[in-house]
């Protein structure tokens, strides 16, 4: 799942509108719609003081890579 669609089904799911999350976050309007509309280039600083509302986080994960073997 994509983090924009994560996050807006999150949102939903809480029933707040953009403007509420972006209150409760302490983060921009313009960085909730930038973030749901899927901006390849956030502060992740930011995504995860929106994502935190949640009980989430975003950090490293490793990638599954795949052999010709």
């Amino acid at each position: 799942m994509q983090l924009c669609t994560f996050v807006k089904e999150k949102r939903h799911l809480v029933k707040l509108t953009q403007p509420e999350l972006a209150a409760k976050a302490g983060v921009g309007l313009r960085f909730i719609r930038e973030l749901e509309q899927g901006k390849e280039t956030l502060r992740l600083d930011k995504v995860n003081q929106v994502l935190q509302l949640f009980g989430y986080e975003v950090g490293p994960i490793q990638i599954k890579r795949f052999t010709d073997d």
